[in-house]
């Protein structure tokens, strides 16, 4: 939230007792300029792209103790799934050994930017 944004106090609604779930607040915008503002590339994924499933191939692969604990640990922290952090970073290292291969990750995939 900018400087510029300020929060009044918590509503008289918020204290409606444990039906309520969220306090309601209310934002006081001021009419200021917004200074220096870049515009960004869109980005983001067509339907289409999102609605694609890139085919599996189940396999058995006995990893070590610590890289488990690694990848459920962070998988915990970033709320997803640590077969699926696993999977993405084997993708990686093959989009970069072989930048030939015809990959079929998603063009989002491709076009965000690596660091």
């Amino acid at each position: 939230m900018s400087a510029k944004t300020q929060r009044s106090g918590v509503s008289e609604k918020a204290d409606a007792g444990p039906s309520r779930r969220y306090a309601e607040t209310k934002i006081k915008y001021t009419n200021e300029p917004l200074g220096e503002v870049q515009v960004v590339p869109d980005f983001l994924p067509s339907p289409a792209e999102l609605a694609f499933r890139e085919e599996g191939v189940k396999v058995t692969l006995a990893l070590s103790k610590k890289s488990i604990e690694f990848f459920k640990s962070e998988a915990t922290k970033h709320h997803t799934q640590y077969q699926r952090m696993i999977r993405r970073l084997i993708d990686a290292y093959v989009d970069v050994q072989d930048p030939n291969r015809q990959s079929s990750r998603t063009l989002r995939d491709k076009a965000a930017p690596r660091r």
